[in-house]
Parts: structure tokens; sequence; C-alpha cells
């Protein structure tokens, strides 16, 4: 079955306002986003090959060195589905967009996979 690579995406304004809400609001919002997040993976299970996982800071390498760099993605993951529509179904509910200030999951085919 293919397998695509889910890409959690936030904007920078989006993020920055969540970091400006009190420790009260953003612990309300974890309290109501955790345990959805949770649920939507238990949901897709069978379809989850790699749970992936959350990241930060971007570095970004070019012919011209090492420099510090932006960009929206948040997180990822791996999932196998039929189609890249059945994968991008999957998140159509999820709390990275529901409850977090998430703006999107991109969804791209795995063309190829290399030996771990």
């Amino acid at each position: 079955m293919p397998k695509f690579l889910a890409v959690y995406t936030m904007k920078a304004e989006d993020l920055a306002r969540f970091r400006h809400l009190s420790k009260a609001e953003q612990d309300a919002i974890d309290a109501e986003g955790i345990p959805k997040w949770i649920a939507w993976e238990e949901r897709n299970a069978g379809a989850i090959v790699h749970r992936g996982g959350m990241v930060g800071r971007t570095t970004r390498v070019t012919p011209s060195g090492i420099a510090p760099a932006t960009n929206a993605i948040c997180g990822y993951l791996v999932v196998e589905a039929e189609s890249a529509e059945a994968a991008a179904g999957l998140f159509l509910d999820h709390p990275h967009m529901t409850v977090f200030p998430g703006d999107g999951v991109d969804i791209m085919p795995l063309v190829t996979e290399l030996p771990a």
C-alpha cells in the first residue's frame, strides 16, 4: 500500500499568538487537544506507519553554508493509504487544526523508500 508523508504546518503568527496566551489558556488548550490527538492516533492506528513527531527551529544547509531558516513545518508522520486523497481524509478532523493553532497538513507520497 502506498505511504505518504504528512507534514503538520503552522503559520509563525499563529504560533506567536498561542505563545502569548497566558499559561492557564495554553494549558486549557493542551488539556482539550492532547486527549483528542491521542484519540485521533488510536482511531487511525492501522494507517500510521511512523508516528513521527513535532519539530523545532530550522537550520538550512546550502552551497553558501549553514544558516537559521524559517518554514511552516512543525511536525510530521507517515501513513499508509490507497491514495493521497484517502491519506488526506484521515486528517480532516485532526486536532492540529481543530484545537491547536495549526493551519494545515501537507500530504506527499513517498516515491522512494530507503532501507533503515
